[in-house]
């Protein structure tokens, strides 16, 4: 079984906590402090983005994070040191979230080999067209790395069946219309197609996009998924207080969602 799955099926909670951070945000020496924060306090899986000025799938505070990496010159190259460095020393495995034009621009196989040296376990496009998912899908495996494919509310009961058919192990569900971001609830009839994927299949779900709470997360903890993405109520955390604060107030925040998690 791949890592990613492994972690998710035999996580110790009902549910695994998944945070996400961009790479190089607010700086290089911080998100590498964070990362170890994160894995210190009860993450199990940390997806780690790589910057980008045209990320469509991420809302306003993502996009702000990334524009700040790249002013910094984080591009692909310091993304992979940043992950060499952190990945032998972090217990959580690490999935690198990225969208298709970065891969294509280095090169699909050398993209994937890289990461792959470089300690990473996963990877999320969240653009990849589904036709083009199987020659990825086939090098991930070569190089030992899960590809982690999307499903969205909208996608059609065929669409579904496609992206199942072809998933190497785990679905990112969208859990909401729209881009990433803080959002006041999730939609609920999204635990109903959780139920009706889990009916079709053992894949294994992680949900993501809008949860930003402590309360949210104890709520979809109950349901049928099997891991939580968290990214912009991190982000929000890092840009709205000093770096002395910083990295307990982002401890903190994770250590209540893993609390919150276990006693749900």
């Amino acid at each position: 079984m791949n890592a990613i799955s492994q972690v998710l099926r035999t996580k110790n909670s009902a549910c695994a906590l998944i945070p996400f951070v961009t790479a190089g945000y607010p700086n290089i020496e911080l998100s590498i402090e964070v990362i170890y924060a994160l894995d210190n306090e009860g993450a199990d899986i940390i997806e780690l983005g790589i910057p980008y000025s045209d990320a469509l799938a991420d809302g306003p505070t993502i996009q702000e994070s990334s524009k700040i990496a790249l002013e910094q010159g984080i591009y692909v190259e310091q993304v992979l040191k940043i992950l060499k460095l952190v990945s032998h020393k972090v217990y959580s495995p690490i999935v690198i979230f990225t969208y298709y034009n970065p891969v294509l621009a280095r090169g699909i196989k050398k993209f994937i080999q890289e990461i792959s040296m470089s300690g990473a376990k996963g990877l999320i496009i969240p653009d990849l067209p589904l036709e083009e998912a199987d020659y990825i899908i086939e090098l991930c495996n070569n190089f030992k790395i899960e590809l982690i494919l999307f499903i969205a509310p909208t996608s059609s009961a065929s669409r579904i069946s496609s992206i199942l058919s072809k998933s190497p192990g785990c679905i990112y569900l969208v859990s909401s219309y729209g881009v990433t971001g803080m959002r006041q609830q999730i939609e609920g009839k999204v635990d109903n197609l959780a139920h009706s994927i889990k009916q079709k299949t053992d894949k294994l779900i992680m949900l993501g996009f809008g949860i930003s709470t402590i309360e949210q997360a104890s709520e979809i903890s109950s349901w049928n998924i099997d891991g939580i993405v968290i990214g912009s109520a991190f982000i929000k955390i890092m840009s709205s207080t000093s770096k002395d604060e910083m990295i307990h107030n982002v401890s903190t925040f994770c250590k209540s969602l893993r609390l919150s998690i276990d006693l749900s």
